[in-house]
């Protein structure tokens, strides 16, 4: 065996192993040979949080988060925020380059064209209850789009496959938008083709009674940058929440539906928004230190900062703050700003903080700009899921053509009963 190995002494045993290393890594299944005699299962990894195990082999997004570094396709996140736009972004994390203008225009064109939803998805809606949360609207109206589309079950037709994903990406804002105006009571507005992809989806969550929509170019382009930077991130709880339902051979509607699933929980899409009512909840700039004392104390969290993943600054939360101030030039100061800012200064030079590696993240200023663009807080998470699905589709095309793939089936580490009879209720005490 060459250089790149592993070797394994079994001190129960006395018996040494090589094991090879490939990429940094060693295949679990490998593991397996380091028996105690030849009716044991052999020896498994534990790591129920997968925090040291890489699932997959993928091409997408590249993470350093001791260097704050994040890159789609090999592009620094800062390159693609500062001068591409969401749609060119999306098509380089699907085809793993980014488009020339033909193939750019094209794409453009069939998602702007995909952006209408069946009339019968309405009425679906219409079903929720007035106060029903959105993504909860969101979970149900995309899982219900696999049987408006029952071919898109043929996932290994390539033809039929691009058509779901350009559908998946066009329509998610609407479904989105008609989420949130169902729950308003207010009257669906449909998708306008002249605006952009941003654009189209601020109209169809704010326009009224004016014969045309006109976003505020600053807003538009401040929501694209944001959602450039929520496409993908790795192997997260809902991206690997779609591969694992992917794995199956399910249509794509199913496996988006359950990365949706996952984003909803608070540790995932909804940490800007406890990020947000954090803010709230301080009041004002003079009870910061007050609040950290408690924090560092053990009373409460410091939400915004830390990351699983990134021991530096979240090379997003930079990009966020930047637009931010844009932002604020259109809209006005949002008043938790002062608040936030005061945080930030307090943490950054704490050596408590400093010690833990706790810097903001990218959800500590994402829910000041979207408060601030008139967005309530129980759709923050939905702002989230629809420029993550082009990570998600991307991510779930991925598993599906390589060659590797099986069904997701982690083992188990059973801690219960051994085996044990049966006794009748009679005989029971």
């Amino acid at each position: 065996m060459g250089k790149e190995a592993l070797t394994i002494t079994d001190k129960r045993t006395g018996q040494s192993y090589e094991i090879p290393v490939t990429h940094g890594t060693i295949r679990a299944t490998d593991l397996r040979q380091i028996k105690v005699s030849e009716d044991d299962f052999g020896l498994m990894s534990y790591d129920p949080a997968s925090e040291n195990t890489a699932s997959c082999k993928s091409r997408i997004t590249f993470i350093d988060g001791d260097k704050g570094i994040l890159r789609y396709r090999g592009y620094p996140i800062e390159q693609l925020a500062e001068k591409g736009d969401y749609l060119e972004v999306a098509y380089l994390l699907l085809y793993g380059e980014l488009p020339s203008k033909s193939q750019y225009k094209e794409w453009v064109y069939d998602i702007t064209h995909h952006t209408i939803i069946h009339e019968n998805i309405k009425k679906f809606m219409d079903g929720f209850r007035h106060d029903a949360h959105s993504m909860g609207m969101l979970i149900s109206t995309v899982g219900a789009l696999s049987t408006f589309y029952p071919e898109a079950k043929n996932i290994f037709d390539e033809k039929v496959r691009e058509k779901q994903i350009h559908r998946l990406i066009a329509k998610m804002p609407t479904l989105a938008a008609f989420a949130y105006r169902h729950g308003r009571g207010l009257p669906y507005a449909y998708p306008d083709n002249d605006l952009s992809y941003t654009g189209n989806f601020l109209n169809m969550m704010f326009k009224m009674t004016e014969p045309k929509y006109k976003p505020n170019p600053v807003i538009e382009r401040a929501l694209d940058i944001l959602f450039i930077l929520h496409a993908d991130h790795e192997q997260n709880c809902s991206a690997n929440a779609v591969r694992a339902v992917g794995s199956s051979h399910v249509d794509p509607y199913s496996a988006v539906a359950a990365g949706i699933a996952a984003l909803y929980g608070p540790l995932h899409g909804g940490a800007n928004e406890a990020a947000l009512r954090m803010l709230m909840e301080i009041g004002s700039k003079d009870k910061v230190p007050e609040f950290i004392k408690r924090v560092k104390s053990g009373e409460g969290r410091l939400m915004g900062f830390g990351h699983r993943i990134y021991k530096s600054y979240d090379p997003r939360a930079k990009i966020v703050k930047e637009t931010a101030d844009k932002v604020f030039e259109v809209t006005g100061l949002n008043p938790l700003l002062e608040i936030a800012l005061e945080v930030e200064r307090i943490a950054l030079e704490d050596e408590y903080f400093i010690k833990r590696r706790l810097y903001p993240n990218v959800d500590f200023y994402t829910g000041l700009i979207y408060q601030s663009l008139g967005f309530p807080v129980d759709i923050f998470p939905v702002l989230f899921a629809i420029p993550r699905t082009s990570g998600w589709l991307a991510q779930w095309k991925e598993m599906l053509l390589d060659k590797e793939t099986k069904i997701a089936r982690p083992r188990q580490l059973y801690l219960g009963p051994d085996k044990r009879d049966y006794i009748p209720i009679q005989e029971r005490d």
